[in-house]
């Protein structure tokens, strides 16, 4: 491989390689703690945040400029100026270059939309943090402390819900049954208030689950036992129309404190007000209005066998398309006959998640809803998934690990990596000498690397990682030794500087790739049989024995190269009798 090629090769995985560092160098070294802690917290409590400090603020600038007319904006609120100036385009209003504050808050036809404007920039603030966090690094149990939640979930009674099932039928029930009970404690983990979670599986039937900081571990039952109800019921109109006459009139007299209408006669006896509900800008149900519907439920959700996204072949638009068992093929062909042309809701968890109306009898069991874009139709096919995807939880093991253990660990372990680190440089230099150099350069690379990708694949750092890395420290110096001596050998013979390198590096390149090879496929075979800590020791090994080769062959060839073609040297500094 040319130099110059090698060169280009070594620039482009380091740009890489901090594009993947970079969440958490933004994360760990550049967010401040508060910030750290609205990050983390559930989007619940970042959406009311967002809320009340756009409120409080706009009360501010007002006053500001009652106070004051020609009040100049500040400084941290500089952003507005770029809302106003698009909000004055699309009113056709007039707008200085470098309007004061009165003039930029006149851009805005009311005081909901400055608040709104301002919502949105905290709002996006905090999800930048937060998606920094999602993407950087994080921290284990044993370093943070925490929560450590094994979770089983009964496949059996899944499989056992259904009738007539394929082996291959079964494979892919229990697989979907998994992924959604992922999906599906992560939500309500995040919808209690608790930091942002590590769940993964582990293994066929269970799943692993972390959660930094103090937790109270009794409320963690209630959360992962909750279960979800969906069912298909009809939507009376007519009801409807009557209820949002009376609401609109009456909105401070038809709830009561628990949500139970004030008036029970304003609807029908066989109908109920349900909330409609969408996703809102943090991905979170937010009510757009109400629907009246019917009591009697018209299919109940466990009927539903299985769900995918579509697109109509007529509109091209979105679809979501799901396949009813045989008993519920019936019931919905009797229903969607008797009421063809009336409107069918979607309930889950008592909200309305959408609506469509029957335009004809539906027989075979295969139904399609269309009339909405991509992401609704993902967001109806996770609530159709939980109706027959409802997995039997039980925790199997519970474990709580104290902070004060975890600083007390993280210090140890930067102080083992760091000591580790300089000892093995200081005598490489004092060894060495001038090729300790790039014995130094590529170590100092070879931790970047590591880091850079445990951020890209958000990978966890715990005690077991720190020691894989202690280890590929001695590994990577391994390498640069075993070439280092081939140098040395081919010096001896009175060969020039580049042919003692070029030789020292093919002759070097069997032993090196024998040794560590052996080593990836011992590393690769641990992070895939074992379990906690020993999965998080091999993984970090196995990361570490890839890079250190690319430092040792790659990144130290390169600087003894430079020597010899840019410096011009002649003599090579490897040791205190090679010249």
């Amino acid at each position: 491989m040319k130099k110059i090629t090698r060169f280009f090769i070594i620039l482009l995985v380091i740009a890489v390689c901090f594009a993947f560092l970079w969440p958490s160098i933004a994360w760990y070294g550049m967010t401040p703690k508060e910030d750290k802690a609205l990050a983390t917290s559930s989007l619940e409590r970042i959406k009311d945040y967002s809320r009340i400090k756009a409120s409080n603020d706009v009360e501010y600038l007002q006053s500001l400029v009652e106070q004051d007319g020609t009040a100049q904006i500040p400084e941290e609120y500089s952003f507005i100026v770029k809302v106003a100036k698009k909000n004055a385009k699309l009113y056709k209003k007039s707008l200085p270059a470098h309007p004061n504050l009165a003039q930029a808050l006149r851009a805005f036809d009311n005081g909901n939309e400055m608040i709104s404007a301002l919502e949105a920039e905290y709002r996006n603030s905090i999800l930048a943090d937060r998606k920094h966090y999602n993407n950087s690094v994080k921290l284990g149990l044993d370093l943070s402390g925490g929560l450590n939640v094994i979770v089983k979930a009964d496949l059996d009674a899944v499989v056992a819900s259904q009738e007539n099932l394929t082996s291959e039928e079964i494979k892919t029930l229990k697989e979907d049954a998994m992924t959604q009970a992922v999906e599906t404690l992560s939500s309500r983990i995040d919808k209690f208030g608790l930091s942002n979670p590590v769940i993964r599986r582990q293994g066929d039937d269970r799943i692993y689950i972390e959660i930094p900081g103090a937790v109270q571990s009794d409320s963690i039952s209630s959360i992962i036992m909750g279960k979800g109800i969906l069912n298909f019921r009809l939507v009376d109109m007519q009801a409807t129309a009557a209820f949002e006459q009376y609401y609109a009139q009456n909105p401070a007299r038809t709830f009561a404190a628990d949500g139970s209408l004030l008036n029970p006669s304003i609807v029908p006896d066989d109908c109920e007000i349900i909330g409609l509900y969408t996703k809102d800008d943090y991905g979170l149900d937010e009510r757009i209005g109400y629907l009246a519907v019917k009591k009697d439920v018209a299919l109940e959700g466990k009927h539903v066998k299985s769900v995918e996204v579509g697109t109509d072949q007529y509109s091209g638009r979105p679809q979501v398309n799901f396949t009813l068992d045989s008993e519920g093929s019936d019931i919905f062909a009797a229903f969607t006959t008797e009421h063809t042309g009336d409107q069918m809701a979607i309930i889950s968890d008592n909200k309305v998640k959408s609506y469509a109306k029957i335009n004809e009898p539906i027989t075979g069991g295969r139904v399609a809803i269309n009339g909405f874009g991509l992401e609704e139709a993902q967001n109806l096919k996770k609530v159709l998934q939980t109706a027959w995807l409802s997995v039997p939880l039980s925790i199997e093991s519970q474990q709580i690990i104290g902070a004060s253990m975890g600083a007390q660990a993280i210090r140890e372990g930067l102080f083992a990596i760091i000591g580790g680190l300089v000892a093995i440089m200081i005598f490489m230099l004092i060894f060495y000498k001038g090729a300790g150099v790039n014995a130094v350069v590529a170590q100092i690379l070879n931790m970047y690397f590591i880091f850079s990708i445990l951020s890209a694949f958000n990978l966890t750092l715990t005690l077991s990682s720190i020691a894989g890395m202690i280890l590929t420290i001695g590994m990577a110096v391994d390498a640069n030794v075993i070439v280092f001596e081939r140098i040395k050998e081919e010096r001896r013979l009175g060969k020039s500087r580049e042919a003692c390198i070029a030789a020292g590096f093919d002759r070097a390149l069997g032993a090196v790739m024998d040794g560590n090879i052996t080593t990836f496929i011992a590393a690769i075979f641990l992070s895939q049989l074992g379990t906690g800590s020993i999965q998080g020791f091999a993984v970090s090994l196995s990361i570490g024995v890839v890079s250190s080769v690319f430092t040792a062959l790659f990144v130290s060839r390169l600087m003894f190269d430079f020597g010899t073609e840019v410096r011009h040297a002649e003599k090579i500094s490897i040791g205190w009798r090679i010249k």
